[in-house]
C-alpha cells in the first residue's frame, strides 16, 4: 500500500499557491503529454480514440488534482487513488510494461515543474515554499506511478491466476468442439496467451494403478492439459517434441497419440487415441502408442456397431452354426480371403491337416456360394473377420475393466 507522503506536503501549503497555478493547468498538461509521446515510445501513437483519451484525462486529472490538494487537508483521495489504480490496469491489458509506466511519470514530473514553475515565481512565494512545493510535486508524481503500479500489478496476478483457468476452458471447448465455437476458442486462446495452431494432436492418457503423478512440469507451454478430470488428456502442437522429454518419465502412465489433424478434428482425434489405449500386444510396445503407427487397426475398431453390422451382412450365413463352428469356420475362410492359397497353405497357416482345410472350404462354399467370387462380397467379409479378430485381441479382459 502507498504512503501518500505527497498529500500532507500539499496540503501544508497556501491555498493563494493552489488558486495562482490554475491557470497553468491546460499548459502543463499539454506540455507534458507532448514530451512523454515525444520521449516514450510506447505512447508515441496519435491521440486518437480510447488511447487518446485515456492519456489526456489521465495528464489533466494528475494536474488538477495536485493543485486541487494544495492548502486542502480535508480534501479526499479516494477517487484520485481509484483512478490511477485503473489507469495501471490499464496498462497491463494494453500490453505496455511498467518502465514506460515509470518513464512517462518521471518525465512529467519534470515537465510539469518547468511548466508551473513561472507561476510560482510570480505569484511572489517564499523560497522556503517554494522549495517545499518542489518537493511535494515530485513526491505527488512518484506516489501517482506507485499507485498505479499497484493496479498494474493487481492486474498482472489476477491475469496469471486465470490463464490456467481459460486454457483448460479452452481445452475443454476444443475437444467438445460445439457448433459456433471458433469465436469462442479464438477469444479464450487470446486471453489464455496461447496462439490457435492450425493442427494439434490429441493425446489420451491412462493411469496404471501403481502409478506416480503425471510429470506435468515436463510439459512445454504449448501443451494444453486436463490431467484431473475422469479421462486426462493433453493437446500438443507438436508431439513428437513435447513427447520426447515424457518417454522415460511415466512411470505408470500409458500415453496414445492422435495423428496431427486440423485443430477442428480434435474431438474425433481424442477418441481415436482413447481407442488406441485399448490396443495392446508385442505391435505397441512401450508406453507412449503412436496411432500414426496402427491406423487401420484404429480404423477398424473405429465403431463397435459398425464392425457388428458388418458382420451381420457379410458374415450372415454363420448365423445358425454354433459358436465352435463359428470359429473353425472364420478363421478358415479369413485365410483364404487373405492368402487365396490352397488347402495346404491354409492348413500350414492354421496348423491343421490339409483333409481338415478343404473340409472347411466346402462348407464355406455351401455356406456362402456364388458371394465367395464377388470382389465387394470377399472385401466385407475380411473387413468383419478382421474387425472381429482386433476387438478379440484388444478387449480388456473383465478385471482389466472393471479396474
Amino acid at each position: 500500500m502507498v504512503e501518500y507522503r505527497s498529500f500532507r506536503l500539499l496540503a501544508s501549503l497556501p491555498r493563494a499557491l493552489g488558486a495562482g497555478l490554475r491557470p497553468h493547468v491546460g499548459h502543463a498538461a499539454a506540455s507534458m503529454i507532448q514530451e512523454v509521446q515525444r520521449t516514450v515510445p510506447a505512447y508515441g501513437q496519435p491521440l486518437k480514440g480510447v488511447f487518446g483519451k485515456v492519456l489526456v484525462k489521465s495528464v489533466e486529472y494528475a494536474v488538477q488534482h495536485c493543485i486541487d490538494s494544495m492548502g486542502e487537508p480535508g480534501l479526499s483521495h479516494e477517487h484520485w487513488v481509484e483512478f490511477y489504480r485503473g489507469r495501471g490496469r490499464i496498462e497491463f491489458t494494453e500490453g505496455r510494461n511498467l518502465d514506460a509506466l515509470q518513464d512517462s511519470a518521471t518525465i512529467g514530473a519534470r515537465v510539469a515543474w518547468r511548466a508551473m514553475h513561472p507561476g510560482v515565481v510570480a505569484a511572489g512565494v517564499d523560497p522556503a515554499v517554494i522549495s517545499v512545493a518542489a518537493e511535494a510535486i515530485f513526491a505527488y508524481v512518484d506516489e501517482l506511478c506507485a499507485t498505479a503500479i499497484e493496479g498494474y500489478q493487481q492486474a498482472q496476478a489476477e491475469a496469471e491466476g486465470a490463464v490456467p483457468v481459460r486454457r483448460r476452458r479452452l481445452l475443454e471447448l476444443i475437444v467438445q468442439g460445439p457448433e459456433g465455437a471458433a469465436t469462442s476458442i479464438a477469444e479464450l486462446a487470446g486471453g489464455a496467451g496461447w496462439p490457435l495452431p492450425e493442427t494439434a494432436a490429441m493425446v489420451a492418457l491412462e493411469r496404471g494403478p501403481d502409478a506416480a503423478d503425471f510429470p506435468a512440469d515436463l510439459l512445454g507451454d504449448g501443451v494444453l492439459a486436463d490431467l484431473d478430470g475422469p479421462e486426462p488428456h493433453l493437446l500438443t502442437r507438436d508431439p513428437d517434441a513435447d513427447l520426447a522429454p515424457l518417454a522415460a518419465k511415466l512411470d505408470g502412465w500409458r500415453a496414445a497419440v492422435s495423428p496431427t489433424v486440423p485443430l477442428a478434428d480434435a474431438p474425433a482425434a481424442l477418441r481415436t487415441a482413447r481407442r488406441a489405449l485399448q490396443l495392446s500386444g508385442p505391435e505397441v510396445p512401450g508406453p507412449i502408442i503412436w496411432c500414426r503407427d496402427h491406423l487401420a487397426t484404429l480404423w477398424l475398431l473405429a465403431e463397435d456397431f459398425l464392425a457388428a453390422e458388418l458382420a451381420r451382412q457379410s458374415l450372415d450365413p454363420f448365423a445358425s452354426l454354433s459358436e465352435k463352428q463359428r470359429e473353425r469356420l472364420s478363421e478358415t475362410l479369413l485365410a483364404w480371403l487373405e492368402t487365396r492359397g490352397g488347402a495346404p497353405e491354409i492348413a500350414q497357416r492354421l496348423g491343421v491337416h490339409p483333409q481338415t482345410v478343404r473340409n472347411r472350404l466346402r462348407q464355406l462354399e455351401e455356406l456362402f456360394g456364388d458371394r465367395l467370387k464377388d470382389a465387394d462380397d470377399r472385401l466385407g467379409m475380411q473387413l468383419a473377420l478382421r474387425a472381429q479378430r482386433l476387438m478379440r485381441a484388444h478387449r480388456p479382459a473383465e478385471g482389466d475393466r472393471e479396474r
